[in-house]
């Protein structure tokens, strides 16, 4: 990835143009942490970038941002730029292009994500994020309580840095977003939840969810509940414990999820619960009730049954030794064949469930 990267800014600049990868890109590549996402700057603007790679696409034409397939992979490039004005607390309503690297950096949310490298693969660091990444400080290019009030994501952002990074929020920018914190408000549940998710599926997920207490954000963001979250390595537990189903924009397989997970968490290695709800919910549930997810795959896998299918009778059996045509009855007669079977009632032989089969039809016509 490095290697096409440093190779798109050869050709950017033998086109006579300035060319950096910056950002999150560098910031994980000095960390050690592998990225697919390069973000490259320049001071060729999009009419200068469609010169060069005629496939480029104007993706956001107002925000001097450029997307180019270049050795199969995808670039963001974006032309050195000022803001000079934002609307409803997130976007630039009006930038200018500029032709310098420092005053484009500036507009940069933290210095950890201004941190620049050339063609030669060598590390421009004009902010002195790379003092910050040293140390684990989050902090924010300028003055934090006016950076929040221009982009409100911006709060969201530095809990999910400060969670997945595991980096520590600098003091003025802590305050800033306690200050801050109510222009959430403007932020779409969308983008909101998109970096809630990078924060609950994030190895620190639970770090970020003190963080949140910690700040006061959880009333702006509708947690309610937040004070029921456990330890989870699933995202999807995090969400179910918020219990914010009909507030944020999850989608139906989510939603029903989450409840599936609320209705097995009494007892998640409940022979019943693995078999109609299924392994992944039970896993989950498991793990929220401190069960190990090892103990409920082996008890899942000790089920004399999985589904239907391995009963050892099949429909026309069942019709065959009662003597009547298929029905309704069917439905209820297989769950408790199911029943039967998974709590040890019945032996999943062939000659003793049709032998239940025929005790039960016979209760039934007799009540």
């Amino acid at each position: 990835m490095l290697k096409v990267a440093l190779k798109m800014l050869e050709v950017i600049e033998e086109a006579g143009f300035q060319a950096y990868i910056v950002g999150g890109f560098v910031r994980d590549h000095l960390l050690g942490i592998h990225s697919n996402d390069v973000d490259i700057a320049t001071n060729a603007t999009p009419k200068d970038l469609k010169k060069i790679f005629q496939e480029a696409c104007l993706s956001n034409d107002d925000y001097g941002s450029v997307t180019v397939i270049f050795k199969n992979i995808h670039f963001e490039i974006t032309t050195f730029r000022k803001e000079l004005s934002y609307k409803d607390n997130r976007r630039p309503d009006q930038i200018s292009y500029i032709n310098n690297l420092e005053e484009d950096l500036r507009r940069r949310d933290f210095t950890i994500n201004t941190i620049c490298m050339n063609q030669k693969g060598e590390i421009i660091d004009l902010l002195h994020g790379c003092d910050d990444l040293n140390k684990k400080i989050l902090r924010s290019v300028s003055d934090p309580f006016q950076e929040l009030e221009e982009d409100v994501l911006r709060i969201l952002r530095a809990v999910r840095f400060a969670t997945t990074l595991q980096f520590q929020l600098e003091e003025t920018l802590e305050q800033a977003i306690k200050e801050k914190k109510y222009l959430l408000c403007h932020l779409s549940m969308n983008r909101k939840k998109e970096e809630l998710d990078k924060i609950f599926s994030s190895p620190f997920a639970i770090s970020g969810v003190d963080l949140l207490k910690k700040l006061g954000l959880d009333q702006e963001l509708g947690f309610t509940k937040i004070y029921k979250v456990k330890l989870c390595s699933q995202m999807i537990g995090i969400w179910t414990m918020l219990e914010v189903d009909d507030l944020y924009p999850f989608t139906k397989n989510e939603k029903a999820l989450m409840q599936q997970i609320r209705e097995v968490l009494s007892d998640p290695i409940s022979p019943l619960n693995l078999y109609y709800y299924g392994l992944y919910p039970c896993v989950v549930a498991g793990e929220l009730n401190g069960i190990e997810k090892k103990k409920v795959n082996e008890i899942y896998l000790q089920l004399p049954i999985h589904n239907r299918n391995d009963l050892a009778v099949q429909t026309k059996d069942i019709l065959e030794v009662l003597g009547v045509s298929p029905g309704p009855f069917l439905k209820k007669m297989y769950q408790k064949l199911e029943e039967g079977v998974l709590t040890g009632k019945l032996v999943n032989e062939k000659d003793a469930l049709l032998s239940y089969c025929t005790q039960v039809f016979k209760e039934d016509m007799n009540e």
